[in-house]
């Protein structure tokens, strides 16, 4: 047994020792204690990893790094969407390893074809990571966004149903949504063996037993298809739900497998998950739950500066939830102290 789970870890070139081919800074490295890189690796190719510049001065300065797993929204293979955010909480002392090659492309470059029209109107004004206002959207490219959307959705169904016309659930789809969720579990297969490695620069600099499983969107049911992973201590749904449908191979018959604390952070009522993740709150009764709704709708803060109070919110979760910082908590089980941070939000929870 132990030949055959080396062979197909060679394979998957999971056993190589790590070898940094390039790293990129993000907004100065982000806010936190320890600023942060963006690494390219040759022993990971699929993945993007986010990680202090000074692994050991963190490890010496807070103890080992907490692991947070992350899937795209639209299951795409591409994390550029969320580099702020994920750069925002690498700088607080975590590493996290985003399914996806990185993309040097700033996407605040093309926040017209991205972006116009992607917040509701009680959101107010959007201003960019970039210092840019985001002008309001005119009728006619609301019409272009809709129909690009739609073609979006309709792609990942066609490739779905073709999927389970093979017998494979959700293990076929279009080059831009070519992901699948076991890819959240070879990243922890990845960094594992890298802990283990003395030729590794991460040996014995991971906590292995402080892990998150994070998902936007669909990348959201892919971190549900993984949730039952006992190395899993926690998860995080942004813009995200299952409800009753089946996406990426996951579907609600998933939330029974969830064994550990969940929080949801949805964009509202305009929010395309809104619904599916009330359900999912709904059907939550066996694990603590916390449900937060914003007024940024399906986009969240992802474009503003450091990940905006996206990167707020998710960071203080994983310090409480992985880290036992015990005051962090007062924004999840409190809604007086909630409410003067965010006077916008509301507020659910059950549980705790």
């Amino acid at each position: 047994m132990r030949r055959i789970l080396l062979t197909a870890c060679l394979a998957a070139g999971l056993c190589a020792t790590a070898q940094t081919v390039k790293t990129h800074t993000v907004e100065g490295g982000g806010t936190g204690p320890y600023k942060a890189q963006v690494v390219s690796d040759a022993s990971l190719p699929t993945h993007t990893i986010y990680c202090p510049k000074d692994i050991k001065g963190a490890v010496n300065a807070q103890g080992k790094l907490p692991v947070l797993l992350y899937a795209n929204g639209a299951c795409a293979n591409n994390n550029v969407e969320m580099r702020l955010l994920l750069t925002e909480v690498a700088s607080h002392g975590y590493i996290a390893i985003a399914i996806g090659p990185y993309d040097e492309n700033d996407p605040s470059a093309k926040w017209k074809e991205v972006l116009t029209g992607a917040y509701p109107e009680e959101k107010g004004d959007v201003v960019l990571a970039n210092g840019e206002k985001l002008p309001k959207p005119t009728a006619a490219e609301v019409e272009a966004i809709n129909k690009a959307r739609a073609e979006m959705i309709a792609a990942m169904k066609i490739a779905e149903e073709a999927a389970q016309k093979k017998g494979k659930k959700g293990e076929q789809a279009p080059a831009q949504f070519r992901t699948y969720s076991r890819q959240l579990l070879e990243a922890m297969d990845w960094i594992t063996t890298q802990n283990a490695d003395p030729k590794s620069d991460y040996y014995h600099q991971i906590d292995l037993d402080k892990v998150a499983a994070m998902g936007q969107s669909c990348g959201g049911a892919q971190v549900l298809g993984v949730s039952h992973d006992p190395r899993i201590k926690t998860c995080i749904l942004l813009n995200s739900g299952i409800g009753q449908m089946e996406m990426s191979g996951t579907s609600k018959e998933n939330l029974n497998s969830v064994h550990t604390p969940m929080f949801y952070l949805i964009g509202g009522k305009t929010d395309v998950a809104y619904l599916n993740a009330a359900d999912d709150f709904a059907a939550l009764n066996h694990v603590p739950v916390v449900m937060y709704n914003t007024k940024d709708g399906h986009s969240g803060t992802y474009y503003e500066k450091h990940g905006g109070s996206y990167a707020v919110a998710v960071t203080r979760w994983l310090d409480w939830q992985l880290k036992g910082q015990q005051a962090k908590c007062a924004m999840f089980l409190d809604d007086d102290y909630a409410s003067k941070l965010f006077p916008d939000w509301t507020f659910q929870r059950k549980g705790f």
